[in-house]
């Protein structure tokens, strides 16, 4: 792994179930359980998690779709099922759903032809969000010295 490959992010706690997310960057996300009356529309971690899904794709088919027409419309809309089984938490039939529009014009019409690809492109070779969860990556958890 070289040191251009590794991405990272720090997650400190601020309260009881609340926490701030910090990249390398210097920006914040906050995020918390969802179940605090008063940080209710906070982001919860599987929100994050359906967003970063979304994201991730959103960008790859906006900049292949974009340098063709500006769209009207681009909205992605993440969805999934939390559920509990034998094998704990987690998520079934995550799905993605574009809805994109372009204004006439011949560069438009180019940006809703490629649009299918695009979609596709980012799902099967791009979008390191989506292929990671996809092919599944071992992840190990372990507790460091103070």
């Amino acid at each position: 792994m070289t040191e251009n490959s590794l991405r990272s992010v720090t997650v400190e706690r601020t309260a009881t179930g609340h926490f701030i997310a910090t990249n390398p960057r210097g920006g914040t996300i906050a995020f918390g359980t969802g179940s605090d009356p008063q940080t209710e529309a906070e982001f919860t971690p599987v929100e994050l998690l359906l967003a970063a899904l979304g994201g991730c794709t959103a960008v790859d088919v906006d900049i292949a779709t974009s340098r063709h027409a500006e769209p009207t419309r681009f909205s992605v809309t993440v969805t999934g099922d939390k559920i509990n089984d034998e094998l704990g938490n987690r998520m079934t039939d995550l799905k993605v759903s574009f809805s994109v529009a372009f204004p006439d014009g011949e560069g438009a019409d180019r940006a809703r032809a490629i649009l299918p690809r695009a979609v596709k492109t980012s799902h099967d070779r791009l979008c390191t969000v989506s292929r990671t969860v996809e092919i599944g990556t071992p992840v190990t958890a372990a507790v460091e010295d103070a």
